[in-house]
């Protein structure tokens, strides 16, 4: 009965900013990876960012200085600071809670995020 719900996609000009959301409700116990991937038309998922309970980062290449990962445990939310976006950056955004107890891998429906040039 996990669910992980994003918020905050949109359309945003180039070097502007936008801040996703990602709500997980159920039982995904406390020992879980959240993070972002994003999707492109014709492209496949890639990771974007990922931060574990403990708030350990890491990020893709292309995003790393320009996005940051942060996550609210209490609320089982992460979100994702995007600035100085690129249009290369316009994919749907999909967030991920990966319970290790379970190795169960929950995702999100996605939000689009465009970045017009």
């Amino acid at each position: 009965q996990v669910q992980v719900v994003e918020s905050g996609g949109g359309l945003v000009q180039a070097g502007g900013s936008l801040r996703l959301s990602c709500a997980a409700s159920g039982n995904i116990f406390s020992m879980n990876t959240m993070g972002w991937y994003r999707q492109a038309p014709g492209k496949q998922r890639e990771l974007v960012a990922a931060i574990t309970r403990g708030g350990e980062s890491n990020y893709a290449d292309s995003v790393k200085g320009r996005f940051t990962i942060s996550r609210d445990n209490a609320k089982n939310t992460v979100f994702l600071q995007m600035n100085s976006v690129k249009p290369e950056d316009t994919a749907v955004y999909y967030c991920n809670v990966r319970v290790w107890r379970t190795s169960t891998t929950y995702w999100g429906q996605g939000t689009q995020v465009t970045v017009s040039s």
